[in-house]
């Protein structure tokens, strides 16, 4: 075996134990080591990557070399460590460009605890990446879950506690019937490998066996997932818990955290159940049409918002609701689209978490918009950036949202009369209300505010560094775009 196929575990392990550490040490010390960790990560995951291009196909890493059922396993392949890559350089870019709030927002003395859940948190999503056992997954989405919580509860106000009650009963929720789906697997498969499951499943398909079991099987996967993910009508916890989270805290959870989830999901379709059988069992179908939904009160809920972080959010609804329409169309043009949105909305939804608190830093920490008038001048670094982050998801030209816009709308061409129908119309309504709110903000940062306001904040190389990062990657997807699906294509193709 090569050394670089051991890569994946020992980072998934690394993070693990890293989170012990960090959890006894002093809050600066804390910060260095847990940079270091995820500096080590970043290089571990593109090593992997690397390997993988080279490779062509996917392999199985077998956890102290013991073969099912009594062994676990990784699976890793293109896709696996090109989205392992692009996590680790998010959640950098997101926590170097949120530092100060972090010393601002949270106590000193809890500070160690914040960096030892966002290395748990790591740790989680590179589980959730890799892995190719159910169990395995349910186990890290737990870990997860705890992890987010903790990054939103930091803050120890009273909106950011009432946030998290929200998340962690909907969560938890959640949790449990993905439990639930899974014991039922195992009890009709007798398997914990995602491989196997499919094997058993695909066989029960072609007798018909256990149809209604599975059915509730596949309803309950998707449900939990769908609650997680905050996918419309399970989004209620949402608006709070990005809105009222740290900014490296919102910036993680909305960009990483539910991706993490919906990638799983996606392996569920792949790997576990199949393709074949979730479209028979019309899945597909029934996630179009709450992706659909999504798309449209997510985008009139923003616009509704006087509240900066809470408009972010609520447009994080909308285009998650992308995601899972891309998912929806069961095509593997639509399984394109989505993981390259899954991309572009990471890119652009930490860039504008991140700018937007830079702007309230220059309005006296206000997150309304009237007081936000003109931020864009007295803030020109993060006024750039949310410039550059609300082009991408209204889908201006050259930036990422607009290609992940031109694919989905190819992938719905590609579809049933009626999916193709309403997929256009549906992207056409929520690309203009995406402009409206969108717009009006920008408008509004860039108009001049005749009244004088204090300005004391200067903003630091840790901040232009993250923003320029964010600007860079979002220009990237956009205008690399052609080599990115390339890679999304060769990665699904091995991805089953």
């Amino acid at each position: 075996m090569d050394l670089i196929q051991n890569f994946p575990f020992v980072s998934i392990l690394l993070c693990l134990a890293g989170g012990v550490l960090l959890s006894v040490l002093k809050a600066r010390q804390a910060r260095y080591v847990c940079f270091g960790l995820l500096s080590v990560i970043t290089t571990l995951s593109v090593f992997t990557f690397i390997d993988a291009m080279n490779r062509k196909e996917s392999y199985v890493y077998s956890m102290g070399h013991f073969p099912a059922p009594w062994g676990n396993e990784i699976r890793i392949g293109i896709l696996e460590a090109g989205m392992a890559v692009f996590f680790c350089v998010i959640l950098l870019l997101s926590l170097v460009g949120g530092l100060y709030k972090i010393v601002e927002e949270i106590e000193e003395s809890k500070q160690n605890l914040y960096w030892t859940m966002i290395s748990l948190l790591m740790s989680s999503m590179l589980a959730l990446i890799y892995t190719n056992d159910l169990f395995t997954a349910y186990v890290f989405v737990e870990i997860n879950t705890i992890g987010a919580a903790s990054l939103i509860m930091i803050r120890e106000n009273g909106h950011s506690i009432v946030a998290t009650t929200k998340y962690m009963i909907m969560s938890l929720v959640g949790s449990g019937m993905l439990l639930l789906s899974i014991s039922m697997l195992y009890d009709l498969t007798g398997h914990l490998l995602m491989s196997h499951m499919k094997e058993a499943i695909v066989d029960m398909a072609k007798t018909g066996a256990y149809e209604v079991p599975l059915t509730v099987i596949i309803a309950l996967i998707c449900v939990g997932i769908a609650i997680k993910s905050a996918l419309f009508p399970f989004h209620t916890w949402l608006p709070e818990a990005y809105g009222y989270a740290t900014a490296s805290s919102s910036a993680i959870l909305s960009s990483l955290v539910s991706k993490s989830y919906i990638f799983l999901l996606m392996k569920v379709f792949y790997r576990v159940i199949g393709l074949d059988v979730m479209i028979e069992h019309k899945t597909n179908h029934i996630l179009f049409w709450f992706a659909i939904a999504g798309m449209m009160m997510g985008s009139l809920n923003a616009i509704k918002e006087h509240d900066i972080r809470r408009m972010i959010a609520y447009s994080s609804i909308a285009q998650i609701g992308y995601i899972y329409m891309g998912i929806g169309l069961g095509s593997e043009a639509g399984m394109i689209a989505s993981v390259f949105h899954i991309l572009s909305h990471s890119a652009s939804k930490a860039l504008l978490f991140i700018s937007s608190a830079g702007l309230s830093s220059v309005s006296g920490d206000s997150k309304e918009f009237r007081d936000l008038k003109g931020a864009g001048i007295r803030n020109k670094i993060a006024g750039v950036g949310f410039l550059v982050g609300a082009f991408s998801m209204v889908g201006i030209p050259l930036f990422a949202g607009f290609i992940s816009k031109v694919y989905f709308a190819g992938a719905t061409l590609l579809a049933t009369p009626v999916q193709m129908g309403v997929g256009l119309l549906a992207l056409a309504l929520s690309t203009i209300l995406n402009a409206v709110y969108f717009m009006r903000t920008v408008i509004l940062l860039y108009t001049p505010n005749r009244q004088k306001i204090l300005v004391d904040f200067q903003n630091g190389m840790a901040f232009i560094s993250s923003i320029g990062g964010f600007v860079i990657l979002n220009f990237i997807l956009g205008f690399g775009s052609y080599y990115m699906i390339t890679l999304i294509e060769r990665g699904l193709a091995c991805f089953a």
